[in-house]
């Protein structure tokens, strides 16, 4: 019998990882986990994105502003060309899905 869906993996880790799980022409689904001090560069965002925090503590700046300090469950509407700083500051290990739609190029002006 062929299957009808897709099935797609994250990555099961403690350890710093950046990975794209889907990207195609509707969605950019990234999946990031984060030790404490690591984090992504300071960077505008490409795409509207929604970042969800599946575990840890998110600690964020946004164009500039003071950061602030995000838990499990929240999920966060980012727009595009927003400049981001993501950082994990705490000891437990924060885990992230950052879901980009459109994708980027059809989102930005």
């Amino acid at each position: 019998m062929k299957l009808i869906e897709k099935v797609f993996q994250n990555t099961q880790t403690d350890e710093k990882t950046i990975e794209k799980v889907i990207v195609d022409e509707n969605i950019h689904y990234l999946h990031l986990v984060f030790p404490k001090g690591e984090g992504l560069p300071i960077h505008q965002s490409n795409a509207n994105l929604y970042m969800t925090v599946i575990r840890g503590t998110l600690f964020i700046g946004l164009n500039n502003n003071a950061v602030i300090q995000y838990k499990k469950g929240v999920v966060l509407n980012i727009p595009c060309n927003t400049t981001m700083n993501v950082r994990n500051n705490n000891d437990e290990i924060l885990e992230l899905i950052i879901v980009k739609t459109p994708v980027p190029g059809k989102s930005c002006i």
